[in-house]
């Protein structure tokens, strides 16, 4: 029975949100605390009492017992008859109960009660005949008192009488239930004041955690840890100031943070620039895309609002190196698929010439004519292909040389090009390689005519070299700087991202990006080490 109520006790609790538990606890804790406090106060009040009435009792008694008037009474016949109205007056005027002047023996020469006057004296006298002032709770005619005993003396030293005063125990209980109720009340208007402060707090509490058990809100924790723990992609959490304040296992992966990141704001976590500057600006931010040493992110924040106060920040970020990587390579397909194109159409072109002429009997003329088309048609690819006997790096500069064509410039493969199989990832070099292209090619149709970019490809002493240079109107020393960050283009769009995503493969591959200037056209230069020495052509580079 005992161990049922218990959990009878808890089991109503778990049925209470934590904000009803939480007002029950600290009404319970007020409560306990204010009625500890009253019963502490009543018997310090009850032990203050009892030693004021001591203290006020023997002053009085002595001072009774000093007085000349009380001596020259002893001598009279009957004491009693000055000595009774000058106690009643003491006592009125004291506060006492009694005053009582006795014989040595014990006889009363005055009392509250004149018809006790005359009769034994009930209490301790033997310390006062001795000579000494004492106090001591006794039972007398009155009921329990505090009282005090003095002796009164002569000139000459000798105990003639004695005194004792006293307060019945009945009017120091009086007392102590007055102070007792205004503590009570006083602890009553705390206990209220303290409850309506609970309940307040306990109402916000209520709002804050939508009403929920405590239960409900540790298996909520637990879900949502196990959550931010299972998902792939990154989130951050930052409060009101950009610090952070939360980050599961991908955000550490993508961002690298550091251990104890936590309550570090965005400015001092090692991120990129542009990206900690996004998420330090406070605003809602959707699907930009922000390069790190080695990745590509996606990065939304949505701000936290409660009215127009900022609570923090939720930051998502996904990893798109894979899926630029392969857009990139699709974009190369689909130049690849254009050029493809536009050369069948060329070649229809060319082919109804060809038919024409031989329906017009002029059968040499179209002879020749085909003859030269695939002349030129087998000396670029002879000239690629001779070149540069990487097969990726090949296919990519025929697409580009049909593409830039098609755009009216000139892709020249430079003639001191040679370039054997090499051992680095494919897709980086597509990237670096096609992004350097195709900027070029944007720079040359924008710089005067001849539109012509020269591309330069060796593999020398464990260095693969690129070289791109253009005829466009060349860059400053700013924006030489500034041409590998994200979002920088010569459109003032700020949608770049082709050069950044060159910086990002060559550190990848841990290589070198140089931008000079060539006559009035920009030079682009990127040099890779190679994991193992390519046999090169043998020659310097010039």
């Amino acid at each position: 029975m005992n161990a049922t109520v218990p959990r009878r006790i808890k089991a109503r609790l778990g049925r209470l949100s934590l904000a009803r538990q939480m007002l029950a606890l600290q009404v319970v804790v007020v409560g306990v605390t204010v009625a500890g406090g009253i019963m502490l106060a009543a018997f310090q009040t009850r032990d203050l009492l009892v030693d004021e009435a001591a203290r006020t009792a023997g002053a009085t008694a002595v001072s009774v017992a000093a007085s000349p008037s009380v001596l020259d009474a002893l001598d009279d016949p009957d004491p009693s008859a000055a000595l009774q109205p000058y106690a009643e007056r003491v006592r009125l005027e004291a506060g006492l109960d009694f005053i009582t002047i006795m014989s040595t023996a014990g006889l009363r020469y005055t009392h509250p009660d004149p018809g006790r006057i005359g009769g034994r004296f009930l209490g301790n006298t033997a310390p006062a005949l001795a000579g000494t002032t004492f106090t001591e709770t006794y039972t007398g005619t009155l009921g329990p008192s505090v009282r005090a005993v003095t002796p009164v003396r002569d000139a000459g030293g000798r105990v003639r009488a004695l005194v004792s005063a006293g307060i019945t125990i009945e009017k120091i209980s009086a007392q102590l239930r007055e102070r007792v109720v205004g503590a009570v009340l006083t602890g009553a208007l705390g206990l209220s004041a303290g409850t309506a402060g609970t309940y307040l707090v306990s109402a916000r509490l209520r709002r804050q955690t939508h009403g929920m058990r405590s239960a409900e809100l540790s298996r909520m924790y637990e879900y949502h840890n196990a959550i931010l723990h299972a998902v792939r992609e990154g989130l951050l959490l930052l409060d009101g100031e950009h610090r952070l304040t939360l980050s599961n296992d991908g955000a550490r992966e993508l961002l690298g943070l550091p251990a104890g990141a936590e309550g570090l704001h965005v400015a001092d976590l090692g991120l990129p620039p542009s990206l900690a500057e996004s998420l330090d600006s406070g605003e809602d931010r959707a699907d930009e895309i922000h390069l790190t040493g080695d990745r590509v992110l996606v990065v939304s924040c949505a701000v936290v609002r409660s009215g127009s106060r900022s609570l923090g920040t939720v930051v998502t970020l996904r990893d798109h190196t894979e899926l630029q990587a392969l857009t990139g390579q699709l974009d190369a397909e689909r130049g690849f698929a254009e050029s493809l194109r536009s050369a069948a159409h060329e070649a229809a072109n060319r082919l109804h010439t060809v038919v024409t002429l031989v329906e017009l009997g002029r059968g040499e003329q179209a002879v020749a004519f085909a003859t030269a088309e695939l002349r030129a048609a087998q000396q670029l690819t002879d000239r690629v292909v001779g070149a540069v006997r990487e097969p990726v790096l090949a296919a990519l500069l025929l697409g580009k040389t049909a593409e830039a064509a098609e755009r009216g410039v000139e892709l020249r493969i430079d003639p001191e090009s040679e370039l054997d199989d090499v051992t680095l990832d494919a897709r980086d070099l597509v990237t670096i390689l096609g992004n350097l292209i195709d900027n070029a090619v944007e720079a040359a149709t924008g710089g005067a005519p001849p539109a012509v970019v020269s591309v330069r490809l060796r593999g020398d002493d464990g260095v693969f070299l690129f070289r791109v240079t253009d005829s466009g109107p060349g860059l400053g020393p700013e924006a030489a700087e500034e041409a590998f960050r994200r979002g920088w283009t010569t459109k003032g769009d700020g949608r770049g991202l082709g050069l950044a995503m060159v910086a990002q493969a060559v550190r990848r591959l841990r290589g070198t990006v140089e931008v000079a200037r060539a006559g009035e056209g920009t030079v682009f230069s990127v040099r890779l080490p190679l994991p193992d020495a390519a046999p090169g052509s043998g020659r310097d580079e010039p």
